[in-house]
C-alpha cells in the first residue's frame, strides 16, 4: 500500500504583528508642553492697558502694518522684550530649582536657598542706598551708570556664589551645605535691613519697588546680555542632567556608578547660581517659580526622570511666568501688580491640588 505523505504543515501567511513602542504619558504631555507657550506668548503681546487684536499682533510680528501704527511701537518696543524676558526668567528659575531639589534631595530647595538672591539684593541695596550712606553712586561711573542696578546685583550674587563654591569644596554633606547657604541668606538679609533702617524714605521706596520683581525693566539693549547668561546656565544644566538621574537612587548608588558627587555638586551650584543670579539682577527677586514649577512638572508628567523633567521645567516655567505677567498687567487697566504676589496667588492652589492629588493616588 502506498504510504500517504504526512500532511504539509500549515503556514501562517498572515504577517507577524510588530509590537509598536507604547507612547508613555510623559512623552505626550511633554509634546503638548512644547505647544503651550506659543498661544500664551501671543496673548501676552495682545493684552495690557491697550488691547490689541491677536490678528494685528501676528501681522506686526510678520513685519506687516496693523490697523493703528501706534500698536507696532507698543508690541515691538515694550511688550515683546518683556515677554521674552518672562520666558527666559521662568525657564531659568524653574531649572535652577529642579537642580537644587535633586542635588539636596529637598522638595523645598529653590534658587534662593543658597543666598544667591539675597546677595544680589544686598548689591542693589548698596547701589540704591549707598549714595546717601557712603557717598557712593554707581550712576556716576560712566558706562556702568545705565547698568548700575544690574551690575550691583551681579556683583553681590557673584560674591555669595564664590563663598558657596569655596564652602562646597570643604563640606562633604549636602545637608550641611544647604544649612550654610541658608545662613548666608540670613546674614546678607540682615545687612540689607540695617541699610534700610538708616536710610530715608525715598531710596527705601526705590529699593522696595525693585524687590517686587518685574519683567518689564529689561530693554532690547540689555536683553542679549541676559540671554547669554541664562542660555549658558541652561546648557550647563542639560549637560549635567544625565549624571543627576543616578543621584535619585542615593549618593552611595551614584558613586558606585562612577559619578563624582563633589564634582557634580559643584557643577550644579555653578549652573543654579548663574541662572538665579542673572534673573535676580535683571528682574529682581522673583519668588515661588523656582520652588513650585518642578513639583508641577512632576505632577503633570508623573515621572522622576530628569531627562524629561528638565525640558518640561523650562517650558512650564516660561509659560507660568508669562501667565503671571499677563495677570499682573491687569488687562484694560493702568495699574501693575507686584509679580511676586501674582505668582504666589495663582500658583499656590495649583501646586496644592497636585500634591493632594498625588497623595490620594498613593493611598488608593
Amino acid at each position: 500500500m502506498p504510504i500517504n505523505p504526512a500532511p504539509p504543515q500549515q503556514i501562517d501567511r498572515q504577517p507577524a504583528t510588530l509590537k509598536r513602542p507604547r507612547i508613555k504619558r510623559h512623552q505626550i504631555v511633554l509634546g503638548l508642553l512644547f505647544i503651550l507657550p506659543i498661544p500664551i506668548f501671543l496673548t501676552s503681546l495682545a493684552m495690557g492697558s491697550v488691547s490689541i487684536p491677536l490678528g494685528d499682533v501676528i501681522t506686526i510680528l510678520l513685519g506687516g502694518i496693523p490697523q493703528k501704527e501706534s500698536w507696532s511701537d507698543i508690541v515691538i518696543q515694550f511688550r515683546l522684550p518683556k515677554a521674552i524676558t518672562a520666558v527666559l526668567a521662568g525657564a531659568a528659575l524653574s531649572t535652577s530649582g529642579l537642580q537644587l531639589q535633586t542635588i539636596f534631595n529637598n522638595p523645598l530647595a529653590g534658587p534662593s536657598v543658597l543666598g544667591i538672591s539675597a546677595g544680589a539684593s544686598l548689591g542693589v541695596a548698596l547701589a540704591i542706598l549707598g549714595t546717601q550712606l557712603f557717598g557712593i553712586s554707581l550712576a556716576s561711573l560712566g558706562a556702568i551708570g545705565s547698568y548700575s542696578t544690574i551690575f550691583a546685583a551681579c556683583l553681590g550674587a557673584g560674591i555669595v556664589t564664590g563663598l558657596v563654591i569655596v564652602v562646597a569644596r570643604r563640606v562633604q554633606s549636602s545637608t550641611s551645605l544647604l544649612v550654610l547657604g541658608l545662613l548666608f541668606g540670613y546674614g546678607t538679609g540682615a545687612m540689607v535691613e540695617l541699610l534700610l533702617y538708616f536710610s530715608t524714605a525715598e531710596p527705601v521706596k526705590s529699593y522696595l519697588n525693585w524687590t517686587t520683581g518685574s519683567f518689564g525693566g529689561v530693554t532690547w539693549e540689555q536683553l542679549p546680555i541676559m540671554s547669554i547668561g541664562i542660555l549658558s546656565g541652561l546648557i550647563l544644566a542639560i549637560l549635567v542632567a544625565p549624571s543627576l538621574n543616578p543621584l535619585l537612587l542615593g549618593e552611595t548608588q551614584a558613586q558606585s556608578l562612577g559619578i563624582s558627587i563633589e564634582r557634580l555638586r559643584l557643577l550644579v551650584l555653578v549652573s543654579s547660581s548663574l541662572l538665579a543670579g542673572i534673573v535676580t539682577a535683571f528682574c529682581g527677586p522673583i519668588g515661588f517659580i523656582g520652588v513650585s514649577v518642578p513639583h508641577l512638572c512632576r505632577g503633570l508628567l508623573r515621572t522622576a526622570d530628569l531627562r524629561w523633567l528638565f525640558p518640561a521645567a523650562s517650558l512650564v516655567g516660561g509659560s507660568f511666568a508669562l501667565v503671571a505677567d499677563i495677570i499682573a498687567q491687569m488687562p484694560g487697566g493702568r495699574s501693575v501688580l507686584p509679580i511676586n504676589s501674582v505668582t504666589a496667588l495663582i500658583g499656590t492652589p495649583i501646586i496644592a491640588w497636585i500634591i493632594l492629588h498625588q497623595q490620594r493616588n498613593l493611598s488608593s
